[in-house]
């Protein structure tokens, strides 16, 4: 995860796409959407039963570009965080059954 977070800042920084955390989030926000829009379309909108469509990988593609940025851009460690969160989880369901964070 380092290696990519560091491939995306170099690739910002060659672009010159340096922006604010606040206009990361709306990008990553806008990219989900994104894939969102490529799930619907791949049940026809829920007529069908799902399918990949071909424009579904470039989209979560552009999801986890969006995420890196944003982590980059507010200097967090996505492989700490994911550690973290892992951790996070094991412990609820050790002590509870499930991993949500509800009562």
């Amino acid at each position: 995860m380092k290696e990519l977070q560091e491939q995306v800042n170099d690739f910002v920084k060659k672009y010159h796409l340096e922006t604010s955390p606040e206009l990361r989030y709306l990008d990553l926000v806008s990219e989900v959407g994104e894939v969102g829009k490529e799930l619907l379309k791949g049940s026809h909108y829920g007529k069908e039963t799902f399918s990949k469509t071909e424009d579904l990988a470039l989209e979560l593609g552009d999801v986890l570009f969006s995420l890196l940025c944003l982590s980059n851009c507010l200097d967090i460690s996505l492989e700490e965080s994911l550690k973290q969160v892992l951790q996070k989880y094991e412990t609820r369901f050790q002590e509870k059954g499930n991993i949500g964070s509800g009562n």
